[in-house]
Formats: C-alpha cells, sequence, structure tokens
C-alpha cells in the first residue's frame, strides 16, 4: 500500500521516493549533507560572531521534504558528524562555540517542521511562511541561550547579535521556501 494511501495521514516530499529503509538512510544522509552545503553559504555580519548562512533554509527544507522523523534524524547527524569533526558547519569547520545552538535547535526545528509538513503545512504559500517562521523560531530559542554563555552577554545584547541582524535574511529565506515547497507539490499534484 502507498503512503499515499494510507487513510487519516498525509505525505511529505520523502514519501513519494520508493523503498524503505535503504531509502530512509539514503535521505537522512543526503539531508545532512545538503545542510552542510549550504552551511558554505555565509555572508559575516558585522558585529556579529554568527554569520548569516544557507544552513538554516536547508534545516528547514530538509525537515519539511522528509517529515519530523527523516527531517530530525538528519539534523541529529548533521550536529553529531560535525562536532565529531566533519568540516561541514559554516566556513568548513566543525562549530563555533557561539554557533552551535544555532546547530543544536536544527535538529527540533526539522522535527517540527516535518510534522506540520506532513499535515500539510508546506502546501500553500501561506502555511508555508507560518511552518518556516515557527521553525525559525525554535532556532532562535536554542541559539540565543547557547550565545548568551557563549558570548557571556545579557539577553538583550543576544537578540541584538544574535537575532535582530538576521531577520531580513530570513524573512528572504522563508519567502523562497513559500515559493519553492508549493510549487514542488503544484508540480507532483499534476501527473
Amino acid at each position: 500500500m502507498s503512503v499515499l494511501a494510507v487513510p487519516g495521514r498525509r505525505a511529505v516530499l520523502a514519501d513519494l521516493v520508493p523503498g524503505a529503509l535503504a531509502r530512509d538512510i539514503a535521505l537522512v544522509v543526503a539531508g545532512a549533507g545538503l545542510t552542510g552545503l549550504a552551511a558554505q553559504v555565509a555572508l559575516p555580519v558585522p558585529g556579529s560572531p554568527v554569520p548569516l548562512t544557507g544552513q538554516t533554509f536547508a534545516a528547514l527544507l530538509v525537515g519539511a521534504a522528509l517529515g519530523w522523523q527523516r527531517g530530525g534524524a538528519s539534523m541529529v547527524l548533521y550536529l553529531i558528524a560535525g562536532v565529531a569533526g566533519v568540516p561541514w558547519f559554516q566556513g568548513a569547520s566543525s562549530g563555533t562555540p557561539a554557533s552551535l545552538g544555532y546547530v543544536v535547535g536544527f535538529v527540533f526545528a526539522g522535527a517540527l517542521v516535518g510534522h506540520l509538513a506532513a499535515r500539510g503545512g508546506d502546501r500553500t504559500p501561506l502555511r508555508t511562511v507560518g511552518t518556516m517562521a515557527v521553525g525559525n523560531l525554535v532556532i532562535y530559542a536554542c541559539g540565543v541561550p547557547w550565545l548568551m554563555a557563549a558570548a557571556g552577554v545579557g539577553f538583550g545584547k543576544a537578540l541584538q547579535l544574535g537575532v535582530t541582524p538576521f531577520l531580513v535574511g530570513d524573512a528572504l529565506k522563508i519567502a523562497l521556501a513559500a515559493g519553492l515547497l508549493p510549487a514542488t507539490w503544484a508540480l507532483l499534484n499534476r501527473k
């Protein structure tokens, strides 16, 4: 029976790929790898120890496309492998103390966005905006306290360093996802 035919369950994009365990493993590894590649797209933010990268976009996109279990597993793999020394965090590093909390947030955000996508949170532009905004909030909720501890700053300063400079870039990433995900579903539904 197709995943698409299971009563009461909506699919995520990864459910359309045939196979089972091997597919899931390949998708988890690919999701982590995509996030690692996207992390290399980085723009320094003046006055902040945290750069603007493509990895937040990738982490949320992976969650939406793979669903909560595979998306969360991809981000766990990304985090653990990066901390273990795989040079796929921003700048081909294995992490900086100031930004590692955001990477921890990818795990929770990827799973949450995957959960919301499985309930239709990526089918329309408006729903996708909401889904991705919630995912970004989760990343900030993990990253800001970590930044406070790593940089030895208070909450207000951490917001100034680790949130405010990224709001416009994150809004652009959300807008891109709001076009990309619903368009992908529209193309698949034409077949």
